[in-house]
């Protein structure tokens, strides 16, 4: 991971990255083949764009709002693999892809709330963490429901 020399730096890491998830879930809807799936990766972007929204407004401000939620863990990204985004992929090799996104998103956060020694900041990287095992829950409940079990 990049060496960090302030909470900045962080943040504009973080910003950054979820920029990037923003624009991979509005290529995968751009390149959809349903509404139903266009709809869901549309929806993921928006969200993905209120964490970088998040971000930026604490980076400027300095302030720290946090959720205590628990979100269960299903690991089905764990088992199923999927290098690199392409034109042309299956619902499933989506779902894969994202969830393996969301899940490498969950473990930067984990990983940048050990780099801060602010419990604001920590508690704020754990909240965003969380977030994204959300995210990668609801890709899960979809894999589960719509390639499982039609196998």
């Amino acid at each position: 991971m990049k060496e960090f020399t302030n909470i900045n730096d962080i943040l504009t890491f973080a910003i950054d990255r979820e920029q990037d998830a923003v624009d991979f879930y509005n290529r995968l809807a751009q390149n959809a083949r349903n509404d139903e799936m266009r709809k869901t990766f549309e929806q993921f972007a928006r969200e993905e764009m209120g964490h970088k929204a998040r971000l930026a407004k604490i980076k400027k401000e300095g302030v720290v709002t946090l959720s205590k939620e628990k979100v269960s863990d299903l690991k089905i990204a764990d088992y199923v693999v999927l290098d690199q985004e392409r034109d042309n992929m299956t619902y499933e090799q989506a779902l894969v892809l994202a969830m393996k996104r969301e899940k490498a998103a969950f473990k930067l956060y984990m990983a940048l709330s050990e780099k801060v020694d602010s419990n604001d900041f920590k508690n704020l990287f754990l909240s965003l963490a969380q977030e994204e095992s959300r995210h990668k829950l609801r890709f899960e409940l979809e894999y589960d429901e719509y390639v499982l079990k039609e196998n």
